[in-house]
């Protein structure tokens, strides 16, 4: 369930701007773990990413969050793996899904305070307890068997 700061800001960005477009990222080590984070405002583990702002290209908002949230930075270009509808968590919002492969961005200090409460390199295939649905069904379609699937975690009950 939404926390009531989540639920302000969806309001807010509704008014804002009536579609919304966010950013997530697949990012690998050397040894094929995926870099999750947990936030300090909604339960769950989850892929880093976020918003994309008005007038800002989807890889510049991906460059920036992967470096506020993580301490991730671009050094080539990143693979798009597919763009999702998010409607059940929030209505007409969508996800662009990337896959960052190793040797395709170097570590940086992180920008972001306050918004990190922790972060942990995964096996995909065996996501921590807590993982959000849509990052468990993303993973399981990049790394496993599992089939692609239009909705970000699954289309509405």
């Amino acid at each position: 369930m939404p926390t009531l700061r989540t639920r302000l800001f969806q309001s807010y960005a509704r008014l804002r701007r009536p579609m919304t477009l966010g950013v997530r990222a697949a990012v690998e080590n050397a040894e094929g773990r995926v870099f999750l984070v947990r936030h300090t405002y909604v339960k769950g583990w989850y892929m880093p990413g976020g918003g994309v702002e008005r007038g800002e290209p989807a890889i510049e908002a991906l460059a920036r969050e992967l470096v506020e949230e993580a301490g991730v930075q671009l050094t080539g270009a990143p693979l798009l793996i597919g763009v999702y509808s998010n409607h059940p968590v929030f209505r007409n919002d969508h996800v662009l899904l990337y896959r960052v492969p190793h040797g395709e961005w170097s570590e940086t200090p992180a920008t972001s305070f306050g918004e990190i409460a922790e972060t942990l390199w995964a096996d995909p295939l065996d996501p921590p307890e807590g993982a959000t649905p849509g990052t468990v069904k993303r993973l399981a379609e990049i790394y496993g068997n599992e089939g692609a699937s239009p909705f970000w975690a699954g289309p509405r009950p």
